[in-house]
């Protein structure tokens, strides 16, 4: 297809050049890189508060979705779409930046969004689901945000998700936390509780593993914190390590790569169990938000402490032996983090 003429926007008092516009992002559906763009000023206030003042990873597809279509997982820009740490060569002198930390201590500065035109400038390079750090500037070691990720397992889909969040929310109420949830896009389920910005990294995760303990030892069959697959079976796995350093998830209103060009989106959790992730798409997600707002509007304005959940950590780890959880393989060895082996492969386990 021959590219098209470029375009130029006004989007909140700035001019966003828009290459090949009508180049085809999701075709199945007829959707265009324009199409695309509109769809993210459409539910600018959402994105915009989900992005706003946040280290963000681009997941960039410069050609589109398409069936078979690859998303490398290396930082080498091979593959079909990549992930994009460190902001563009050449981007705009508005497009503000934070410099943010890796694991291994080596820093980025990464796209850090501060207005709707900077969201239209990363979609004109292909950039489709938004990825933001759970931290603010100023406060790029203290995170602001727990996620809980509820990541069904094969055998379970987003409706076991579903059938466990009503534990959860009582559970979060237990620890004077509120919880906001949302569609991943995907099968999963996000749920999302702002905190004050006094932890570390390493003590956000902490709070998230002992929820998700909690919550494997009220529903055993159907919640699961095993980090290797061969232990997981067939229940929810509460991805604790989400909630490690440079550990990101889809915001809410990203666009999602797949047939459908579902986006992830804002419930409200007496919605759950009346709605499915097709629901939302990129042509329905802006109907929805001219009707119901910014359902994680709240998300910025409430602030909670951890200090409940990490002395429950700590009371797992006293009176039932339950410390640390291994980290992603990536990362260098952590204090007190357990031996870094798959169950199966471990000379050193008991036998049963």
């Amino acid at each position: 297809m021959a590219a098209t003429k470029a375009i130029e926007l006004e989007i909140a008092g700035r001019t966003v050049r828009v290459s090949n516009p009508d180049k085809p992002y999701f075709a199945d559906r007829g959707l265009t890189k324009l199409d695309i763009v509109n769809y993210f000023v459409a539910v600018g206030d959402g994105i915009l508060g989900a992005l706003r003042d946040r280290p963000t990873t681009l997941e960039r597809w410069p050609g589109g979705w398409f069936e078979g279509a690859k998303l490398s997982t290396r930082m080498d820009n091979r593959g079909d779409a990549f992930y994009q740490k460190r902001v563009a060569k050449g981007a705009p002198e508005w497009v503000e930046t934070a410099t943010i930390k890796f694991p291994s201590g080596r820093p980025a500065d990464e796209v850090c969004p501060t207005e709707l035109a900077v969201v239209a400038w990363a979609v004109n390079l292909g950039t489709l689901t938004f990825h933001p750090w759970p931290v603010r500037r100023p406060e790029l070691d203290s995170p602001d945000q727990l996620r809980i990720d509820l990541d069904p397992q094969p055998g379970t889909d987003f409706k076991s998700a579903v059938a466990v969040a009503p534990a959860l929310r009582e559970l979060l109420a237990e620890h004077g936390l509120e919880g906001f949830p949302k569609t991943s896009g995907g099968r999963g389920l996000h749920v999302y509780v702002p905190i004050e910005p006094r932890w570390t990294f390493v003590e956000a995760r902490r709070a998230v593993i002992a929820l998700g303990r909690e919550l494997s030892h009220r529903l055993p069959e159907q919640v699961t914190v095993n980090w290797w697959k061969e232990e997981r079976g067939e229940r929810v796995f509460i991805d604790y390590n989400q909630m490690a350093r440079d550990r990101t998830i889809a915001s809410a209103y990203s666009v999602r790569p797949n047939a459908r060009a579902r986006v992830s989106a804002p419930l409200r959790w007496e919605e759950l169990d009346d709605v499915v992730p097709d629901d939302f798409d990129v042509l329905t997600m802006p109907t929805r938000f001219a009707e119901v707002g910014d359902l994680h509007a709240a998300v910025a304005e409430k602030a909670f402490s951890l200090d409940s959940l990490l002395d429950l950590s700590a009371k797992h780890e006293r009176d039932l032996g339950e410390a640390d959880l291994p980290y992603p393989p990536e990362y260098p060895k952590m204090p007190g983090e357990p031996k870094r082996v798959q169950p199966s492969k471990d000379r050193d386990r008991p036998k049963d």
